[in-house]
């Protein structure tokens, strides 16, 4: 069955959606059920997806036991840790966010084995479902309620937010924020979520005792592999700058990726209704406040999962991103013929501008 439904978060503070008649919404499921049923398909992946998945790990695997078990020079080792890096970030979008949204493969097992390879990049499986799933998903672009856009007070990402005078530079610092994103996820956001027990004003919904106990192995377990492992044959220098040359990739494939989606010229920001309730049905949201960019790349749409189809992806998080070039015909007509916003830049390079012409008007505005 496609399951386009809203997204549900838990929290005794959620807001609610207009979808008593929900048009948007049953178009859209009524449409898509009707391509995977006349194709035969599952919604979920295929090969070409495990294929790729597992290409990547390989990448990253065979990068990691070359810099400990072959008596690499400086330069070729921080080399190396830059491949990591960038194959790190393919399992993000390819592996952890296809297993981490149920649409990996048709056995629940393999999808919770993918979404926990977030733990091998020293996150967590459980918060980011929370944070992402269950958050972002249903309040993108929601001030006070997407944590993906709190990010205060280094960045002002909508006018909504508190300015200060460094935020009329955040355009020229934003790059070098991002390549510090994922050392500040893995050292620092991902306890300040596990010791609040919450992420931004929102309870954290489902850690189980196995869970804390799968947390702190991780964490221990990441330090050991990452940091003490390759000490031990490399040496701390290596070993230190080498991790941080990573982490910076890592980080800011991640997070340009991400901010290309929700973070440029032609979406929309808003405050969290007086009432509680959110005036558009939660597709049309999603359509308000989500852009694409570079769909006719291959290229793009092979090594960030899809995450180029962001419109696709938020209005059916549960259908694997192997999907999305069919199913943006779909959401293109729909669009079309109920009249609603449909956000595209053509090019990678385009959005990147949008997105850094946002970042200088808002700093300023």
């Amino acid at each position: 069955m496609v399951n386009v439904e809203t997204p549900k978060a838990v929290s005794k503070e959620k807001l609610c959606f207009s979808n008593i008649s929900r048009p948007v919404l049953l178009e859209l499921r009524k449409q898509t059920k009707g391509y995977f049923d006349e194709t035969g398909k599952e919604t979920t992946g295929n090969s070409g997806l495990y294929l790729k998945a597992f290409s990547f790990l390989a990448v990253f695997f065979i990068c990691y036991l070359t810099i400990l078990f072959r008596s690499n020079s400086f330069g070729v080792a921080l080399s190396l840790y830059a491949i990591m890096g960038f194959a790190a970030a393919a399992l993000g979008f390819n592996l952890m966010h296809d297993g981490a949204h149920g649409s990996f493969s048709k056995k629940k097992w393999l999808n919770t084995l993918a979404a926990y390879s977030i733990n091998l990049l020293g996150g967590d499986a459980v918060l980011w479902k929370n944070k992402h799933n269950m958050i972002h998903h249903t309040y993108t672009n929601i001030e006070g309620y997407d944590q993906d856009i709190a990010q205060m007070p280094v960045f002002r990402l909508n006018t909504l937010q508190k300015k200060s005078y460094l935020h009329r530079f955040q355009h020229w610092y934003s790059f070098f924020i991002y390549g510090l994103s994922s050392l500040l996820w893995v050292f620092l956001l991902d306890y300040q979520k596990y010791f609040s027990g919450k992420i931004g004003n929102l309870k954290i919904s489902n850690f189980k005792t196995s869970d804390h106990i799968v947390f702190w192995i991780t964490k221990v377990g990441y330090l050991v592999a990452y940091l003490i492992v390759p000490a031990i044959f490399n040496g701390w220098l290596m070993t230190l700058t080498g991790f941080l040359v990573f982490h910076f990739v890592l980080g800011l494939v991640l997070s340009v990726v991400f901010q290309l989606a929700h973070v440029v010229e032609n979406t929309e920001f808003s405050e969290p209704p007086t009432e509680g309730k959110v005036e558009d049905e939660w597709a049309v949201h999603q359509l308000k406040t989500t852009s694409n960019f570079a769909t006719r790349n291959k290229f793009v749409t092979w090594y960030t999962g899809g995450l180029n189809f962001q419109v696709e992806h938020h209005l059916f998080p549960n259908i694997s991103h192997v999907h999305y070039p069919e199913l943006n015909k779909i959401v293109k007509r729909v669009c079309f013929e109920l009249d609603v916003p449909y956000n595209e830049f053509p090019s990678f390079s385009s959005a990147l501008g949008s997105h850094l012409a946002h970042l200088k008007e808002t700093g300023r505005a």
